[in-house]
């Protein structure tokens, strides 16, 4: 149980390739995160780390950044942000039905 993620998408309106999402759990520290790539992922048990796994792995993405509760994320042109909200929505999902 617990309370659900919730997750808002919001699209640059001066870049449409850039979206933010923003959740109502923290996904880092006070530190700011950037991954270039699934090469940049170093701990498999950091959300912001299995996030960007999880977003390389669906493909579509340039960059994401991250921090606090916050994670931008650069599409790559030609793609869309179909699915992103519920990757991200699903990161704290432990229990599948």
């Amino acid at each position: 149980m617990g309370q659900p993620v919730r997750v808002s998408e919001k699209i640059s309106a001066t870049n449409p390739g850039t979206v933010r999402y923003e959740t109502n759990r923290p996904l880092t520290g006070m530190g700011h995160r950037y991954y270039r790539s699934a090469d940049d992922v170093k701990n498999v048990e950091d959300p912001a780390d299995v996030l960007a796994g999880r977003l390389f792995d669906r493909g579509g993405v340039d960059s994401l950044h991250v921090y606090g509760n916050v994670a931008t994320v650069d599409i790559t042109k030609g793609h869309d942000s179909e699915g992103i909200v519920e990757i991200v929505t699903n990161l704290f999902t432990h229990y599948g039905e």
